[in-house]
């Protein structure tokens, strides 16, 4: 079934984000505004609970949640998915393609958000900073010795967006900065202010390494880190498989890696199964709910582009962040 998509449609968008609009622009009266009746549901795409709703859907404004071929079929008006966000690997693309449904996403919105924690999560992990807060709580106040972000070398894994804009704020620090991307050339790392090296050879060149490549495939495994430089830092934002978490907790618990700090475990809200999440390992892991990109300012940026991205696609017009195009 390829949907017809040469005029200006209304109706139904569904909207399963759990942040959108929630910042300082209202997104949904921008989708009102344009004559559009928004409902909610799931960010967990529950195909269940979608059932009753896609039906009417003529687009979609999707969070992480995957979407199959099923929910596909489920939603004959559909025109386009517009993802909240960047990755787009849980999202049918080839089905969404036969079906003339257009898929978007907004690259950049979250960039400096994520970088920013990427950061604070550096400092918090070299410096004992949650740690020091819990002993603080407990009546003690004995002193953690750190290190300094600007001593270290660090090694950047995936120098993209994101990548980059943590080269540009370490810059400030004074760090040696060392960088890995398959995309990118060694004139273009050079050109971004970082030296080109490869991952392997960053585990014993490196004081801190920190990850921002897409998913698919274990980065810090146990080959990774038997070549590590002893009291290694890992600090991971991107995707939780780049992480054997296993492997790290033996090695954390080896003491030949310092500190771990992360964004993201595997399976995020049941999370609590890892074992990183350990009592003995709690002085040096650091792990946040998944909120790097939860920024007033990012939340808008992806909202907004989101929108536009949406709005163009039902009027007829090409998008400016398509994924895929019309089969």
């Amino acid at each position: 079934m390829v949907r017809d998509s040469g005029r200006p449609l209304m109706g139904t968008v569904l909207v399963t984000s759990r942040s959108f609009s929630s910042g300082s622009i209202d997104e949904v009266g921008r989708l009102a505004d344009a004559g559009h009746t928004v409902v909610t549901a799931s960010p967990s795409h529950d195909i269940a609970e979608l059932r009753a709703l896609l039906p009417d859907a003529v687009g979609w404004i999707a969070g992480t949640g995957v979407i199959t071929r099923q929910h596909l079929d489920a939603a004959p008006h559909l025109r386009v998915i517009a993802r909240y966000g960047v990755g787009v690997e849980s999202v049918d693309i080839a089905a969404a393609a036969e079906q003339g449904i257009v898929v978007t996403n907004t690259p950049g919105a979250n960039s400096d958000a994520v970088a920013d924690h990427a950061v604070g999560l550096m400092l918090a992990i070299l410096r004992g900073t949650t740690a020091g807060d819990r002993r603080v709580r407990a009546n003690d106040w004995s002193v953690l010795r750190g290190r300094e972000l600007g001593a270290l070398s660090v090694g950047i894994i995936g120098f993209g967006r994101i990548g980059q804009g943590v080269a540009r704020r370490l810059r400030g620090f004074g760090s040696r900065i060392l960088a890995h991307d398959p995309w990118l050339g060694d004139n273009a790392v050079h050109k971004a202010g970082a030296i080109p090296q490869g991952i392997l050879a960053m585990a014993s060149e490196c004081d801190l390494v920190t990850l921002h490549s897409p998913g698919g495939a274990s980065i810090i495994t146990n080959e990774w880190l038997a070549r590590t430089r002893p009291g290694i830092v890992i600090v991971n934002t991107a995707r939780a498989e780049l992480i054997d978490e296993p492997a790290l907790a033996q090695a954390l618990r080896a003491q030949s890696v310092g500190g771990f700090a992360a964004d993201t475990l595997a399976g995020d809200a049941r999370g609590l199964s890892s074992p990183l999440l350990a009592a003995d390992l709690a002085d040096r892991v650091i792990v946040t709910p998944h909120f790097g990109a939860q920024t007033v300012q990012a939340v808008d940026n992806m909202g907004s582009m989101a929108v536009d991205n949406l709005l163009a696609v039902l009027a007829g017009d090409p998008p400016a962040n398509p994924v895929s195009t019309k089969a």
